[in-house]
């Protein structure tokens, strides 16, 4: 019986090389985002190039695709993959936005001067415009009033 060739990695190099656990790499066989080399007995083998496939997987999820998702970019033709990745740049445009919003109430509440954050207009301003359909109105800030 031949060797096995020495490049590849079995289930528990690649864990621990990616830091995802063999059975998250058994989720992704199943779904189609990761194909084994083979067995060396009765563990999954890969090639190198698992590698930088995991690494595409866990660069997808960070910038907010699902795993279906990630199988959709992955199976996609060229123009089809530019078209969700748009859509994604977009989404993450729109995160970054609220995130920015977000980090500046923050930053003020820090050095605000006001005996508590819901005395001081400024903030109550900032959170009302986060508010989905952007608080506004100029109401009491009061429930029911």
């Amino acid at each position: 019986m031949p060797d096995r060739p020495p490049d590849l990695l079995d289930i528990g190099e690649l864990a621990a090389r990616t830091g995802v656990a063999p059975s998250a790499l058994r989720y992704y066989e199943r779904l189609g985002l990761l194909t084994p080399y083979g067995r060396d007995g009765l563990r999954r083998t890969y090639r190198p190039e698992a590698l930088d496939r995991v690494a595409l997987i866990l660069g997808a999820r960070a910038t907010g695709f699902s795993l279906a998702e990630v199988a959709a970019v992955l199976a996609a033709g060229r123009a089809e993959v530019r078209d969700l990745l748009a859509a994604q740049c977009a989404d993450l445009d729109t995160r970054i936005a609220a995130l920015t919003a977000a980090r500046t109430r923050l930053a003020h509440a820090l050095t605000c001067r006001a005996p508590s954050l819901l005395d001081c207009p400024t903030f109550r301003e900032a959170v009302r415009e986060g508010l989905p359909g952007g608080g506004g109105g100029g109401g009491t800030g009061r429930r029911g009033g």
